[in-house]
C-alpha cells in the first residue's frame, strides 16, 4: 500500500501541472487576442484620422488668403524719353517694357530698373502720335500708334529666350507685322483720334476714329487686312477691306475688338455702349445700344476679361461692373450686366485683366491696388502701392507680379501670391452668374478645349447627384431586402433558408464593375426599349400573385397539405417569373396602343419630360441590386437572432405570427435593421463604378428619374487622372472627397447614436 501511494501522488502532481500550463496558455492567448483587437481598432481609427487630415492638408491652400508685398521701388527708367502710354511684363518677369508718347520703347529689368534695351518706333518725320492702343496682350503683344496725318504703325514687342552657359537670357525686340511703312488709314489726312487693333494669324482688323474738323465731323472706319497666300509667292499678299460705320454714341472714348475679330464695342465717357457685329467686314451691323453706368457717373476705364466675352467697366464712383454677351429670349446676342464690384470710393483709373484666369486688377486715384476674381466674386488683395497718383500699371502674364508707375516718378514692383482665386463659398455651393449664361446656375465644368475657359466648380450638382443615386438605389433595395429578410428569417423553412441566404449573400461578391458594365451596355438599352413593360410589371406582378393566391384556395386539400410549411416562396417563383415575362412581352404593343408610338416620345411631347438612356432609373435598379445583399444579410441576422422565448411567448399568449413579427420581432431587431439600412445607404453613397458606367455622368440638377446624374465618387474617378497636381482643379477634387468623407462620417455617427437608443429602448423585451 505504501508502494502505491507515491505513484498516485506523482500522477496527480503531473496532472495538476499540465492543467496549470494550459490555463496559463489560454490566458496568454486571451491577452494576445484582446491586445490585437485593441491595436487593430486603434489602427483603424488612426487610419481614418490620417485620411481626414491628409484630405484637409491638400484642401487647406484653397482657403488661404492671397497677399502682395513690395519687392523694389526705383525711379522710372529713361523718364526723359516721354510719358508712359503702356507698361508691359514678359512671362518670366525678367524684362518689362515702357511705351512712351515720343515713340520710344524702353526695355528694363522690373526688379531693379536697369536698362536692357531702348528702341524707337519708326515714326515718320513731320508727324506726331495722336492716339495709341494695345491689342490683345495674350500671344499677340501688338500695339498701334495713330498718327496726326491719318496713318498708323503696328508694332509687336517680342522676347527671345536663350540659354548660354545654362543661364536663361531673354532678349527683347520690336517687330512690324504689317511692315515698317505706316499704313494709310484715312485718305483725307485727318488725325486719328482713337484707334484699336487686333492682329491675328490670318489677318488684322483696325478701327479708327478721326478727329473732328471745321470742314467735317470725325469718321469711324473699320479696316481689315486679310492675308492671301499664293502658291508661287514666298510672302502672303494683303487684301484690304474698308467700311465706314455709323456713329452710335457721341464722344467715343474707348474702342475694343474681341479676339475673334467678330465683335466691336464703342464706349463714350458718359457710359453709352454701342455693340457691332463685324463678322462681315464690309457690312458691319449695329446690334445694340445701351447705358452701362449709373446716371451722373463717367467711364474711367474698360478692359476685356480673359476670353473677350465680358467687359469690365470702371467708373468715377469706384464701381467695376461686368457685362457679358448672352442670348435674349429671341436668341439674339445682347450685353447683360451679371455682377458688380465696389472696389473704392475713388475713381477707378486703371483696369488690368489676368491673361490666364478670370481675375482682374484695379487701381484707384489714391494708389490703392485691388485684385479680384469675377466668377468667385472675391476681393483677394487690396494694398496701397503708392501715395501718389498712379500713371500706369500692369499685371504679369502669370499674375504673380505687378508693376506700377506713379506721378512722383517712381516705379513700384510687387510680388503677388494668389494661387487659387477661383474658389469661394459662393462658387462652390451657390448659384453663380457665368459668362454667356442668361441666369445664375449650379454648374460643374472643370475643363474645356481653350485656355480662356471659365472654370465652374459648383459641388452642389455633384452632392445632388450622389443623394439622388443613393435615394433611387435605396428605393429599390430597401423593400426587397427587408421584406426578403423578414420572410427568410421568420417564415421560411430552415432547409430552404440554407439555400436562399447564402445565394443572396453571394450576390454581394459580384464586382461592381461587372454590374456597371451590364447596366450600361445591356440594362439601359433594354429598359429604354421596354419602358412601358417596366411600369406595367409593377402592376401585373402583384395582380398575378393575388390571382394565384386566390386560385390556391381551390386546389385540392390533399395537394396543399403535401406542401411543407415555409416552402410557399418556391411555388411563387414561377408565377413571378411568368408575370414579369408577360409584362415585358406586351411592352411594345402596349406603347403603340396607348401612346401612339413610344412612351419616351409621349413623355417628351405631352409632359415635357426628356429621357436619357443612362438615367437614375437604371442606376436605381443596378445599384439596388448591389446593395440588396448587404441590407438583407445584416437585417436577416438581426431578425433571426431574436430570442425564441419572445416569439414563443407571444404566440402562446394568442398573438398571430404577423402580430408577433410586427410587435415583437421587428421591435427587438430594430437596431440591427436600422444598421443594415444605414450600411446599405453608405454603400450606395460611396458607390463608384456603377454610377460611373450607367449614369452618363451629366452633372445636372434634375429630380426626374429619366435624367442622368454625376456623383462625387464618380467625378473623382473620372477627373483625378487628368488634373494637374496642386492645381485648383486637383484641390477641389480633394475637397469633394473631404465632403463625401465628412458626410459619411456624420451620417454614420448619427445612425450609431440612433441605433444605441433603439437598443436601450427595446432591450427590456
Amino acid at each position: 500500500m505504501s508502494d502505491i501511494n507515491p505513484q498516485i501522488k506523482k500522477t496527480s502532481s503531473i496532472t495538476i501541472s499540465s492543467g496549470d500550463y494550459h490555463q496559463r496558455w489560454r490566458l496568454i492567448k486571451d491577452a494576445l487576442a484582446r491586445y490585437g483587437v485593441v491595436i487593430g481598432g486603434l489602427g483603424v481609427i488612426a487610419a481614418v484620422v490620417m485620411i481626414f487630415f491628409y484630405l484637409l492638408y491638400v484642401v487647406y491652400p484653397l482657403f488661404m488668403s492671397a497677399n502682395a508685398e513690395s519687392v523694389s521701388e526705383y525711379s522710372v527708367p529713361e523718364l526723359a524719353l516721354g510719358n508712359t502710354l503702356l507698361l508691359e511684363l514678359e512671362e518670366q518677369n525678367q524684362v518689362a517694357a515702357r511705351f512712351t508718347d515720343q515713340g520710344k520703347v524702353v526695355f528694363f529689368e522690373p526688379a531693379t530698373g536697369k536698362i536692357v534695351l531702348t528702341q524707337a518706333v519708326a515714326i515718320p518725320e513731320g508727324t506726331h502720335i495722336s492716339s495709341f492702343a494695345q491689342g490683345s496682350p495674350i500671344n499677340e503683344g501688338a500695339v498701334i500708334y495713330g498718327l496726326s496725318d491719318g496713318r498708323a504703325i503696328i508694332v509687336k514687342h517680342q522676347y527671345k529666350v536663350t540659354f548660354p552657359d545654362n543661364v536663361r537670357v531673354i532678349t527683347p525686340s520690336l517687330k512690324y507685322p504689317l511692315g515698317e511703312a505706316p499704313l494709310v488709314l484715312e485718305e483725307s489726312g485727318a488725325a486719328l483720334e482713337k484707334v484699336a487693333v487686333r492682329v491675328g494669324d490670318d489677318g488684322t482688323t483696325i478701327v479708327v476714329k478721326t478727329a473732328d474738323s471745321a470742314q467735317s465731323p470725325g469718321k469711324l472706319r473699320l479696316i481689315n487686312f486679310q492675308k492671301e497666300q499664293s502658291l508661287f509667292a514666298d510672302e502672303a499678299a494683303l487684301t484690304r477691306i474698308d467700311s465706314e460705320l455709323e456713329m452710335p454714341v457721341a464722344g467715343i472714348a474707348n474702342i475694343l475688338i474681341d479676339k475673334d475679330e467678330a465683335n466691336l464695342y464703342l464706349l463714350s465717357n458718359d457710359g453709352q455702349l454701342g455693340f457691332f457685329d463685324i463678322n462681315n467686314k464690309s457690312k458691319p451691323n449695329l446690334r445694340q445700344q445701351q447705358n452701362v453706368v449709373d446716371a451722373g457717373q463717367k467711364v474711367t476705364s474698360i478692359v476685356f476679361l480673359n476670353g473677350d466675352i465680358s467687359l469690365m467697366i470702371g467708373d468715377s464712383s469706384g464701381l467695376v461692373s461686368q457685362w457679358s454677351m448672352v442670348r435674349d429670349t429671341l436668341n439674339r446676342p445682347a450685353m447683360q450686366k451679371i455682377r458688380a464690384f465696389k472696389v473704392s470710393e475713388k475713381a477707378v483709373i486703371a483696369l488690368n485683366a489676368e491673361q490666364r484666369r478670370k481675375g482682374f486688377m484695379t487701381t484707384d486715384a489714391d494708389g490703392v491696388v485691388g485684385i479680384y476674381h469675377s466668377t468667385a466674386e472675391r476681393q483677394l488683395i487690396q494694398e496701397r502701392v503708392s501715395s501718389a497718383l498712379p500713371i500706369a500699371a500692369v499685371l504679369s502674364p502669370r499674375a504673380n507680379r505687378l508693376l506700377l508707375q506713379s506721378a512722383d516718378g517712381k516705379m513700384h514692383f510687387w510680388q503677388v501670391d494668389n494661387e487659387h482665386p477661383e474658389v469661394s463659398f459662393k462658387s462652390l455651393w451657390q448659384e453663380v452668374s457665368y459668362e454667356s449664361y442668361p441666369k445664375p446656375a449650379y454648374i460643374w465644368q472643370s475643363s474645356a478645349a481653350n485656355n480662356d475657359f471659365e472654370p465652374k466648380y459648383s459641388l452642389t450638382p455633384l452632392v445632388f447627384g450622389t443623394l439622388k443615386a443613393a435615394f433611387y438605389a435605396m428605393l429599390v433595395a430597401m423593400p426587397l431586402a427587408l421584406m426578403g429578410a423578414i420572410y427568410t428569417a421568420y417564415f421560411m423553412a430552415p432547409q430552404m433558408r440554407q439555400y436562399v441566404k447564402p445565394s443572396i449573400e453571394i450576390m454581394g461578391a459580384l464586382p461592381t464593375v461587372i454590374l456597371g458594365f451590364l447596366a450600361g451596355l445591356w440594362l439601359a438599352p433594354f429598359m429604354e426599349e421596354h419602358l412601358a413593360g417596366l411600369f406595367a410589371m409593377l402592376m401585373i406582378v402583384p395582380v398575378f400573385v393575388l390571382l394565384f393566391a386566390f386560385a390556391w384556395q381551390y386546389i385540392p386539400k390533399s395537394m396543399r397539405e403535401n406542401m411543407a410549411e415555409g416552402w410557399d416562396a418556391a411555388i411563387l417563383l414561377p408565377v413571378i417569373l411568368l408575370s414579369g415575362w408577360f409584362a415585358f412581352s406586351i411592352s411594345v404593343p402596349l406603347e403603340s396602343l396607348l401612346f401612339h408610338g413610344s412612351l419616351r416620345d409621349w413623355f417628351r411631347t405631352e409632359l415635357g419630360i426628356g429621357y436619357d438612356q443612362r438615367n437614375a432609373m437604371v442606376v436605381g435598379v443596378a445599384m439596388g441590386f448591389a446593395v440588396i445583399p448587404t441590407i438583407f444579410s445584416i437585417a436577416e441576422d438581426a431578425i433571426f437572432s431574436v430570442p425564441k422565448h419572445l416569439t414563443v411567448g407571444s404566440l402562446a399568449l394568442g398573438a398571430t405570427p404577423w402580430q408577433t413579427m410586427i410587435r415583437v420581432v421587428l421591435l427587438t431587431a430594430s437596431p440591427g435593421i436600422f444598421s443594415a439600412v444605414m450600411i446599405g445607404f453608405g454603400r450606395a453613397v460611396g458607390e463608384t463604378m456603377i454610377v460611373l458606367m450607367a449614369t452618363g455622368n451629366t452633372p445636372v440638377m434634375d429630380l426626374s428619374v429619366f435624367q442622368g446624374l454625376r456623383t462625387l465618387a464618380a467625378n473623382i474617378a473620372v477627373e483625378m487622372p487628368e488634373s494637374e497636381v496642386d492645381s485648383t482643379h486637383y484641390r477641389v477634387l480633394f475637397l469633394s472627397a473631404l465632403v463625401l468623407f465628412t458626410f459619411t462620417f456624420i451620417f454614420n455617427t448619427l445612425a450609431e447614436i440612433i441605433r444605441q437608443r433603439l437598443r436601450e429602448r427595446y432591450s427590456s423585451l
